[in-house]
């Protein structure tokens, strides 16, 4: 893989895509429909989709393309695969809340060792570089030609008072439970892959996730948070977090800066 130019696709196909997502976020009104699996799909998931998946198909015609929108389980044999997620937090994107994403990364192997995650409401764009370090570009972007790149870092946790993130959308009490294990000093939410982005930038040190999300949910926000210093594993046994499962399902997981003192279930 020429690392370069993916980084360089990577980033003008996710703002490519915001700038679609933004148009219709910006609209009087937009349809709704409900997929096979009840979440909801808006024309926006789908506009996104097709402008990611026609570029990525053009520049990288060998590699295997997954998306939330065109998942095919025969892909479960790459075991080098492009996955984007169009439309991350779609929830937040009909609420207008603002808390959503565009997620593509690139995977090896089982894991995600490039990724750009972009907040188009948010103005915030998040990308692992040629060599796997992640960096930050603010607003205003040209989709062509890359502004100023901030390198990020997770920070050192202090487990007498940790900064955690977790779900806007599933809080739960299984969350508050698991929460509770931990001295906590603050706690914010956010919704999306942003919460991937928070811990990488430092913002918090820990986002346990106890509920259901899929590969295109995560390995974006994964590699960013690895490309800052960071890491994500399994809840149940602390070893990493894996893709290419089957039917794409991820168990339930802790993103977090290494010193976290991890607590068990």
């Amino acid at each position: 893989m020429d690392f370069q130019k993916l980084t360089e696709e990577m980033r003008r196909l996710a703002l490519e895509a915001g700038d679609k997502i933004m148009e219709i976020y910006e609209a009087d009104d937009f349809d709704v429909r409900s997929k096979s699996d009840d979440s909801p799909v808006t024309a926006a998931d789908l506009a996104a989709d097709a402008i990611i998946s026609k570029g990525l198909r053009a520049a990288f015609p060998d590699v295997t393309l997954i998306t939330e929108e065109q998942s095919d389980s025969h892909a479960l044999s790459a075991s080098t695969f492009l996955i984007v997620d169009p439309l991350d937090g779609t929830k937040e994107f009909i609420h207008r809340r603002g808390d959503f994403t565009v997620n593509i990364a690139y995977v090896v192997d089982g894991a995600p060792i490039r990724g750009v995650v972009y907040a188009p409401a948010k103005g915030r764009l998040f990308i692992t570089d040629a060599d796997g370090k992640t960096s930050e570009e603010k607003a205003p972007f040209d989709n062509a030609t890359p502004g100023t790149q901030t390198p990020i870092s997770v920070t050192t946790p202090d487990n007498d008072g940790l900064m955690i993130v977790a779900s806007k959308s599933h809080r739960d009490q299984a969350t508050e439970d698991y929460i509770n294990k931990y001295n906590v000093k603050d706690s914010r939410s956010a919704g999306s892959s942003l919460k991937f982005c928070l811990v990488a930038t430092g913002e918090a040190d820990i986002y346990p996730r106890v509920g259901r999300t899929m590969e295109w949910d995560t390995a974006a926000g994964h590699a960013v948070l690895i490309g800052a210093g960071g890491d994500v594993v399994r809840f149940d046994d602390h070893t990493p977090l894996r893709y290419g499962k089957e039917d794409f399902a991820n168990p339930f997981f802790i993103a977090y800066a290494p010193g976290v003192d991890l607590k068990t279930a």
